[in-house]
Formats: C-alpha cells, structure tokens, sequence
C-alpha cells in the first residue's frame, strides 16, 4: 500500500510539472478566449446539435445523431461514475469556478473523452466535413482545459483514453443493432 502511494505521489508531481507550463496566467483576453473554448465541448451544446442533426437531417443524418447521442450518454454516465469512484480533485485556482462548483473532480477529463468520442465517430460515420472540423477543434478545445487550470494533463491523456474504448463500445453495439434490422 505504501508503494501505491509513492508512485501515485510521484505520478503527481509529473502531473503538476506537465501542467503548469500549459496553464495561462496574466492575459485576460486569452484566459476569456481559453474559457469560451472550453465550454465549446459542453455535453449540453453537443446534444443540442446531435437532437438537431436528428430533426433537420436526412436518413443518414438521423442514424449518426441517435449513435451520437447514445455515445455522449454513455460517456457522461461512465465519466461522472468513475470521477465519483477516484475523487481526484481539480488543480487549484478561481477559473472555470462552473464547473468546479458543479464538478469538483477532474479525473477523467468527460470533455476529453467527449472530444475523442466525437472525433472517432465523425471520421467512422462521416461525413468529411465533420470529422475535419472536429478534429481541428478537439486538441485546441482539450488544451484549453488545462489553459484554464481545471485540469491535469493526465485528467487529459485519461479522457482521451477512455473516449476511444467508449467509441469501441457505441460502435461495437450499433453495429449488432443495425445488423438485426
């Protein structure tokens, strides 16, 4: 046990090195701009757009949303349980006090895992545009995470991680439901 707590000690001394070049200081702009981006990846906007993909789309668009929608439901559900289960707290700091007050635990970082999730879905549903646009604004939307000092690098790395096996998982099951229709 004592071992276990040395590396997770250690583990977070890397953490706090890794993150605090990566977190702005000073420049209100940029620390307004970093938050404007970080609440880019909010669960709420992209189910807002998945419902409306839904709505105003075709056939094609329809089966994306509800594959789309039923991701971003499991990612929520999987990253609020394990944020509850490993209760890392938030580096410390007054910016992003939203989600500090609604969320006090960063790890793992749901709008990583959001980001990964949206990204792999776009580029294995499509369309092109999607997936580039996606792409482009993830990593920038991520870092702005940790610009804002909400969160580790790790909590990152972590949600990242965890977005890739919940696509696996999304897609492994629509896959087996759209085969039976």
């Amino acid at each position: 046990m004592e071992r276990a707590a040395d590396l997770w000690a250690r583990l977070q001394v890397i953490d706090e090195n890794l993150t605090g070049p990566l977190t702005l200081r000073g420049s209100r702009v940029a620390q307004f701009l970093a938050l404007c981006l970080a609440h880019s990846g909010d669960s709420f906007i992209w189910a807002g757009l998945t419902v409306a993909a839904w709505f105003l789309g075709d056939r094609t668009w329809k089966t994306r949303a509800v594959i789309t929608f039923a991701g971003l439901a499991l990612a929520e559900i999987v990253v609020i349980g394990l944020k509850m289960i490993i209760r890392r707290k938030r580096p410390p700091g007054t910016s992003g006090m939203i989600y500090r007050k609604a969320d006090p635990y960063s790890f793992p970082s749901g709008h990583a895992a959001r980001a990964a999730l949206l990204s792999l879905l776009a580029w294995q549903l499509g369309p092109l545009a999607a997936f580039v646009a996606i792409v482009a604004w993830s990593p920038v939307m991520v870092l702005s995470r940790i610009a804002i000092g909400i969160h580790y690098v790790f909590d990152v790395i972590g949600g990242v991680l965890l977005g890739g096996v919940l696509t696996a998982v999304v897609l492994a099951v629509a896959s087996a439901v759209i085969a039976r229709m």
